[in-house]
């Protein structure tokens, strides 16, 4: 039975995406999938290869500028690889990110999360596997996230 006032919505732990360690507290990753789970258990995977191909030829059909591609693998658990691009105004920066997240989930079933969509200064796409950075111009010099990733690892596109 739910609990009073809670207009019959009942909260389930299950739906935690990390957990922590009882003996230190300290998060210890995402929880392994719910066999339960039809749609999980019958989803196809994809390799981190794949949508990062699918992410530069996304950006690049929607002229992106200055796309940047930064190999994570070895130096972050958080993704295999980070996209960096730029738009020429706030209304081509989140046309990109919209068109990005739409195609990743038509052709790939992957559910993006997205944020940063309505200022159109900077969207950040978190795809899983690839994260994506879509920045105006002066927003992107600003925080030079490429200087923080940079060394060694990145591959400018066309």
């Amino acid at each position: 039975m739910p609990a009073p006032g809670r207009c019959g919505v009942q909260l389930l732990e299950d739906d935690v995406l990390s957990h922590s360690d009882p003996a230190t507290g300290l998060p210890v990753g995402p929880r392994a999938p719910r066999m339960s789970d039809a749609a999980t258990a019958n989803a196809p995977t994809y390799t981190s290869e794949e949508i990062l191909a699918a992410v530069l030829k996304s950006v690049d059909d929607d002229k992106a500028e200055d796309i940047v591609q930064i190999d994570l693998r070895g130096r972050s658990d958080v993704a295999d690889y980070m996209v960096i691009c730029s738009g020429r105004s706030s209304r081509q920066v989140a046309a990109i990110s919209e068109k990005l997240v739409d195609r990743l989930k038509q052709d790939f079933r992957v559910s993006s999360k997205m944020e940063g969509k309505e200022t159109g200064d900077w969207v950040l796409i978190d795809t899983g596997d690839v994260i994506v950075h879509v920045f105006r111009p002066e927003v992107r010099e600003f925080y030079q996230l490429e200087k923080m990733w940079l060394p060694g690892s990145a591959h400018r596109g066309a």
